[in-house]
């Protein structure tokens, strides 16, 4: 069987995480958060979400200071919502220095009802 090139890369990114994706995947993996899935680098279309939680189309993206002034993030934001995925978008800082505050984030969208399509 071949991979295609995203699931490829996927599986690469999952294996090269920053310090604040793998603090933060130790906080979401085992339904630890409002008892929902989290799958890391799981490709969505072309592109390949950092963490996303399919059962309540939740993206999550953390973001190092690249992200400040990128002109790929607003056209990749949009391909998700017309996808049916809200995109919360976190900086690396953020998860390392407050990841309970992040939690409470990420909880308060999870609780919030939405069902992906």
């Amino acid at each position: 069987m071949r991979l295609s090139r995203t699931t490829q890369n996927a599986r690469a990114l999952r294996r090269l995480m920053t310090d604040a994706e793998r603090r933060l995947w130790r906080v979401l993996r085992h339904r630890q958060v409002q008892g929902c899935r989290f799958r890391r680098q799981h490709p969505i279309g072309p592109y390949i979400a950092d963490f996303a939680c399919l059962e309540r189309g939740l993206v999550i993206e953390v973001d190092g200071s690249q992200h400040a002034v990128s002109t790929t993030d607003p056209t990749r934001d949009a391909y998700l919502r017309r996808h049916g995925y809200r995109v919360l978008r976190v900086w690396n800082h953020d998860v390392l220095q407050n990841i309970e505050g992040v939690c409470q984030v990420i909880a308060q969208l999870l609780g919030a009802g939405h069902v992906a399509p």
